[in-house]
């Protein structure tokens, strides 16, 4: 029962989230005592149940199909914080969201894109390797390419961004790979609770920063939402293009730019309430993971429909 309940919920993830932000925004108050530890602390939950839900297999594929991990990786580093960047100066962002843009774009893949995926009929396997293998090195490039490109901004603590990243990523996702591998009875019985976890305090998390942030997403002008909705579809557009290109796979393309399309944003808002003092710079980071995982959606359904034409025979 429980798991059926929460594959239903999982493939809701939209509108959950949209269902719970929707809230956060119309009734702050009911929302807006989630915040502070509260998100941090829910990030590291997050990354837990990622670290349960990983396998020694996903790491051996590494090995064995190196190429669209290499790609994948390679494109979600390079198109989104590029986008990010420029993004920022195209529209003349002031400086808080250009600030916060450039965060949620230097962020790894995120684990909703996994659940994305799977609607989509896509290569579940590969991106769930990619979120891996993105995350663990998110650890190094995310502070590195915050640096370096915001650091043309402002000036910002190197050493914070990468102890925090450390703390919210490598802590708990290597805890949770202890526990499957030396408890693997005990952490079999979560397998239904941590996708629905993971769902809900991802929605709380942008209904939090929403919820805080509802007067100046009101007075902000059409800018920083068109900023957030060309990040994404840039990253959809751009990864599966050049995807294609590198691959020719169908399968592994859809995956790549569902992959590059999606960020950690709930590692961008804890980044930019840990350590930026303007609280506008986390807004990007909840307009971000609501756009994404609509436009995500979208996606899926767009794919799902592809692979069932039938093939073209010459």
């Amino acid at each position: 029962m429980l798991t059926n309940l929460s594959k239903q919920i999982v493939n809701a993830f939209p509108l959950v989230l949209l269902g719970i932000a929707g809230i956060g925004f119309l009734e702050p108050e009911k929302i807006s005592w989630f915040k502070g530890p509260w998100i941090t602390y829910s990030l590291g939950l997050i990354m837990l149940g990622m670290g349960l839900s990983l396998e020694v297999d996903d790491f051996l594929r590494i090995f064995r199909q190196p190429k669209p991990i290499l790609i994948g990786t390679i494109l979600q580093y390079t198109i989104m914080p590029l986008l990010g960047y420029f993004l920022g100066f195209w529209f003349h962002l002031p400086e808080a969201y250009a600030v916060g843009l450039i965060l949620v774009s230097c962020c790894p893949g995120g684990t909703a894109s996994n659940v994305i995926t799977f609607l989509a009929k896509a290569n579940v396997p590969l991106s769930v390797t990619l979120t891996s293998v993105s995350t663990i090195l998110g650890i190094v490039f995310t502070p590195m390419l915050v640096a370096f490109f915001i650091g043309s901004r402002l000036e910002i603590d190197r050493l914070g961004l990468v102890l925090t990243t450390f703390q919210v990523i490598l802590v708990p996702v290597g805890l949770g790979l202890f526990l499957k591998s030396f408890f693997p009875k005990s952490t079999e019985k979560t397998k239904g609770i941590f996708p629905v976890l993971s769902v809900l305090l991802i929605a709380m998390i942008v209904a939090s920063i929403i919820a805080s942030g509802k007067e100046t997403i009101i007075t902000s002008d059409y800018r920083i939402f068109l900023a957030v909705i060309c990040l994404h579809l840039g990253g959809f557009g751009l990864g599966g293009f050049f995807a294609w290109i590198l691959t020719r796979d169908p399968k592994i393309s859809q995956t790549i730019s569902i992959e590059v399309g999606m960020q950690n944003s709930g590692l961008g808002a804890v980044l930019a309430k840990t350590h930026f003092i303007d609280p506008n710079t986390a807004i990007p980071s909840a307009l971000s993971s609501l756009t994404h995982s609509l436009l995500g959606s979208l996606f899926a359904s767009y794919f799902r429909k592809e692979l069932k034409k039938p093939a073209i025979v010459d």
